[in-house]
């Protein structure tokens, strides 16, 4: 028999409600998951909300279980936790899938991302941000005893300090226009600094802030060659970047990183799959609570989206909580 799911939609730009639909029926192989929470992206998801991914995006920007087109109406998210509830091998096993906010869905095994055991559901909503991050870092190539700045204390930047900081030797500062990330840089054992007072001459700046001020800040803090990595996106918004001054003088590099691919060096041997399972691994950090600054029901999505897109405040990971 056919099984009914609600799942959210935006609608056009600026608008989301939530759908009913119908399952499709599971293959041999598929497994049906019962959604338990879902996490919200503040910035890609923001941008989509928003109607801001440009056209020639569009093809590139799909999540993996997108459902219609940019900009709209389209079903998009990809930070889904649940409960595998199909007889089998994974019946009962609380997993992870780069699925939209959608109470119950079918996706292949494969798919899904089986939980660490010592990884609480409601925490796991972090896995993409972190996978981002974690590309980003392996993007950044950082070396034991560098001076890293990370720019930008959203839940992205966030999470590359507190893996930068992980390395022996290195010595990470985290940059935020907002003194109120003071108190998640803590939570995590890394030192911030407001971009009045952070220190200069660099190893490595990663940037993640999403706005072109943090990338000019990026490259005022840089020492001598060194490497600017760009994580932020800026979908369809221009971005001016300074490259006068002492730009070449001091021979920067900008780079940028995307979780689309696996990072260069590690693409021969690290698989999506491997690098989301590091990702659960590393999430099994109760530090990274911090990163979850708030829950709501599933019905009130649309209003939450909509807040979040236009004044997200404080937000850093919002939670979707599934009844």
């Amino acid at each position: 028999m056919s099984e009914e799911a609600r799942a959210f939609w935006t609608v056009a730009p600026g608008r989301g409600e939530i759908r009913s639909e119908t399952l499709r029926t599971p293959l041999p192989g598929d497994v049906v998951v019962q959604a338990l929470f879902s996490g919200v992206s503040r910035g890609t998801e923001a941008l989509v909300f928003a109607g801001g991914v440009p056209r020639s995006e569009w093809a590139r920007m799909r999540a993996p279980f997108q459902a219609g087109e940019f900009p709209g109406p389209v079903k998009y998210g990809y930070a889904s936790v649940g409960r595998v509830c199909t007889p089998g091998e994974l019946e009962g096993r609380a997993v992870f899938v780069l699925h939209p906010h959608q109470t119950r869905y079918v996706v292949p095994a494969p798919a899904v991302h089986q939980l660490p055991p010592n990884l609480p559901p409601e925490r796991a909503v972090l896995a993409a941000n972190l996978e981002t991050a974690l590309n980003g870092v392996w993007d950044a190539r950082p070396h034991l005893g560098d001076r890293i700045a990370v720019i930008g204390a959203g839940t992205v930047g966030c999470l590359v300090a507190w893996l930068a900081s992980r390395i022996p030797g290195c010595v990470v500062q985290l940059v935020d226009v907002n003194p109120a990330r003071a108190r998640i840089a803590q939570a995590l054992g890394v030192p911030f600094s407001l971009p009045a007072d952070a220190a200069p001459d660099a190893d490595l700046v990663i940037h993640a802030s999403g706005s072109p001020d943090g990338l000019n800040l990026a490259i005022g803090l840089a020492g001598f060659e060194a490497r600017i990595v760009e994580m932020s996106w800026f979908g369809d918004r221009p971005a001016t970047v300074q490259l006068g001054g002492a730009f070449h003088a001091r021979r920067l590099a900008i780079v940028s990183s995307q979780v689309g691919h696996v990072a260069p060096a590690q693409r021969s041997r690290w698989s999506t799959h491997r690098r989301m399972q590091l990702a659960l691994e590393l999430l099994t950090e109760s530090a990274l609570d911090a990163l979850v600054t708030g829950e709501s029901e599933f019905d009130d999505l649309p209003v939450v989206m909509a807040r979040l897109a236009a004044a997200p405040g404080e937000t850093l990971c919002h939670r979707i909580r599934y009844q």
